[in-house]
């Protein structure tokens, strides 16, 4: 057989291959390879179903702003309340799906987690990709650091709040949370309430009251693993009592007016209690006039109005 002739042979190989697809063999391919393919798999499930559940999700969420944030300060965003899963965090400063660089342009928010959350495969790639950071003093103190208009936001609450939020209710886990306003406070930055109505409307959970068993085993297990449990339910895709597809119900965020914070003094390391109880005044008012300007357009089938709690 010539040389020209087996080239022909594999011109004529290549064409006919064209029109045929490869399959992968079932035997005879490394375990590394079959993780590494699996893992791309749930990588494009996840991306996929999470924009389709954004998607879902942006037709009822809208962000509203009171004031102008300066492009030339960092920012300290509180946002109210947790909710299950903080969807409306997650689409007004983790997207752009409610526009927050044109509302507030200059302004470069990172919303913040567990750090435990950037340990778990594939899930920590995601939220990487959508810019959030963990909430640890260190992750906090370096964007505040940096570029002008570099912002964070934080959903106070945390875990212990997600098991307070149910339709109707906002109760907020608020009077003992001062590390946020010390770390604003050292570092100049002004505090910027947020509240979002309907939040706790997206989901019920299980009644759990304070003495309640399940809510001290909740407890128990937020304790050691640092997350909540709430045993939550809405809807389903094909009928309305249960399930995990959040209820179909309007976020409405607002986005309140900046509350400077107190410069420390030459030598002053740390603010004092009495400033971090002044500020903490401060944004408890401003969070509550929020509240009452807004509740009876965004909440009018609330059972109970906001309440700030242990």
């Amino acid at each position: 057989m010539t040389m020209q002739t087996t080239k022909q042979d594999l011109n004529d190989k290549s064409k006919e291959n064209r029109h045929h697809i490869h399959w992968a063999p079932l035997r005879g391919i490394p375990l590394e390879r079959r993780l590494q393919t699996t893992a791309v798999c749930i990588w494009i499930v996840l991306a996929f179903s999470c924009f389709a559940f954004f998607l879902y999700l942006f037709t009822y969420i809208f962000l509203w702003p009171e004031a102008e944030l300066d492009p030339e300060k960092n920012y300290l965003l509180g946002y109210h309340p947790h909710g299950i899963i903080s969807m409306g965090a997650f689409a007004n400063f983790a997207t752009e799906a409610t526009g927050f660089s044109k509302l507030f342009p200059g302004i470069k928010p990172s919303l913040l987690t567990l750090a435990q959350n950037f340990r778990i495969p594939i899930y920590r790639d995601l939220i990487l990709a959508l810019g959030m950071a963990s909430v640890s003093r260190t992750s906090c103190e370096s964007i505040l650091s940096s570029d002008p208009g570099r912002s964070i936001v934080i959903v106070i609450g945390g875990a212990a709040e997600s098991l307070n939020a149910r339709p109707g209710f906002s109760d907020l886990v608020l009077k003992k949370r001062l590390g946020f306003i010390r770390i604003a406070i050292r570092h100049g930055s002004p505090l910027v309430p947020v509240f979002s109505f309907g939040e706790n409307d997206l989901y019920d959970q299980l009644e759990n009251d304070e003495n309640s068993k399940l809510f001290m085993m909740q407890k128990k297990f937020q304790s050691i693993v640092g997350w909540a449990l709430p045993l939550f339910h809405a809807r389903g895709i094909f009928n309305y009592d249960i399930g995990i597809v959040p209820f179909r119900h309007q976020i409405a965020t607002v986005v309140g007016k900046p509350i400077p914070v107190p410069v420390l003094e030459d030598g002053q390391t740390e603010p004092t209690k009495e400033q971090l109880l002044a500020v903490q005044d401060l944004y408890i008012k401003e969070l509550q006039r929020i509240y009452d300007k807004y509740k009876d357009t965004y909440a009018v089938d609330r059972k109970q109005d906001l309440r700030i709690v242990n």
